[in-house]
């Protein structure tokens, strides 16, 4: 099995609980980018509780998680415990050594196990969850058995490792299918007729990553050893142009990798969707000249770049919001849209790639290759006023 890099840091995923089956049942779930296997899970239910372990690999660190969840006769969440560890199953230093919860009734306590103090922290809350990290997404095995009973779990009281009370649950979302809410991904679930998870779909979400299920057994302490920490993903890259004595263009982004999914129109920019062009935070343009885009005029500033690929033709979107995370994105903060220009690469692009072409001292291109295609649009740069005020 290749074991490959995630661009996800921890986030939530759902933790219920309904009636299963006197006998433990085992299984696994492979979650990956594409052909890039990113985090492993391996869980055991029974009819009074469940036990777990995940492991993946983010950033400068592979981190494992273990967890025990005790039910109750109607199938909810009494007792959970939630350990967070390092590859060769040590304690990380200045962590705690477990995160243990109590459900009642009306309420639910959260206790944080140092080794010199336990801070706890009682909120009032009815039928309550536990919201579990990203890539433990067995236990909704559990939710959707609860919801087959016909109780409502569009939008339950949750708590997670940290911060305050939040909520979780699932909803239809077509066919045999349920969307998470309430975690870090609106996730797309999907189940056999026994409540049994069989994908996790991250495809339309900034997760991207996709889960399948598997045979459990598998040696989660040797998997997590063989793991190697991978640095930053979609590192920050810079294109720059030059147009005359003083006259810069510049595009600060992220490159983000193809890992053999489908890019324009599939999985990674989908039809229509706003695209934040490129990973991680907004793509910023820095302009000390007047650009003007077919009939659109962006005068000197900074402004960020968003894209929306449709069946009918691909657009640059010229945002005057700036320094925020690439998700964040406002039409009311919309300079421009200007059309771009579809073109077949020469040769397969791996990582999105911006370039800033400068094609005599007033004359340019801004050109976006990935995968198979480059997306284009021309423009010309002049020298012109101070940026106009921002509303």
């Amino acid at each position: 099995m290749r074991l490959f890099v995630t661009t996800l840091a921890a986030g939530t995923a759902l933790l219920a609980a309904t009636s299963t089956s006197a006998s433990a049942q085992q299984a696994s779930l492979v979650y990956r980018l594409g052909k890039d296997t990113v985090a492993i899970e391996q869980f055991t239910r029974t009819a009074t509780g469940m036990t777990g372990e995940m492991v993946q690999r983010s950033g400068a660190a592979v981190t494992r998680y273990q967890y025990t969840i005790t039910l109750s006769k109607n199938g909810r969440p009494t007792t959970a415990s939630v350990k967070r560890l390092n590859a060769d199953g040590s304690l990380p230093p200045n962590t705690p050594s477990d995160t243990r919860f109590t459900v009642t009734a009306d309420s639910i306590v959260r206790e944080t196990v140092f080794a010199d103090s336990t801070p706890r922290r009682a909120f009032a809350a009815t039928q309550a969850m536990i919201n579990l990290p990203t890539f433990i997404y067995g236990p909704t095995e559990l939710l959707a058995g609860l919801a087959k009973t016909k109780a409502a779990v569009d939008s339950l009281p949750a708590l997670g490792l940290t911060g305050n009370l939040g909520f979780t649950g699932i909803t239809p979302a077509g066919g045999d299918s349920l969307r998470m809410r309430g975690g870090a991904y609106a996730m797309i679930l999907r189940f056999d007729a026994n409540q049994r998870l069989q994908s996790v779909d991250g495809s339309l979400t900034t997760n991207k990553s996709t889960g399948m299920r598997g045979a459990g057994s598998l040696d989660i302490a040797a998997i997590a050893k063989s793991m190697k920490p991978t640095g930053t993903l979609s590192l920050r890259e810079t294109a720059r142009g030059a147009f005359g004595q003083g006259g810069m263009v510049l595009i600060d982004y992220g490159r983000p990798s193809v890992r053999d999914r489908s890019v324009w129109g599939g999985t990674l920019v989908p039809f229509d969707s706003i695209w934040r062009t490129g990973a991680n935070d907004a793509t910023h343009l820095f302009t000390s000249r007047t650009l003007t885009m077919g009939d659109v005029v962006v005068p000197p500033g900074a402004y960020t770049l968003f894209v929306q690929h449709t069946r009918t033709g691909t657009w640059l979107i010229v945002n005057k919001q700036v320094g925020q995370w690439g998700t964040v994105y406002s039409a009311a903060n919309d300079l421009a849209r200007v059309p771009m220009q579809m073109s077949a690469t020469p040769s397969h692009v791996e990582e999105f790639t911006i370039v800033v072409r400068a094609i005599n001292p007033t004359r340019g291109t801004i050109e976006m290759s990935w995968g198979p295609s480059m997306m284009s649009v021309p423009f010309t740069a002049t020298v012109g006023s101070a940026p106009a005020a921002r509303p």
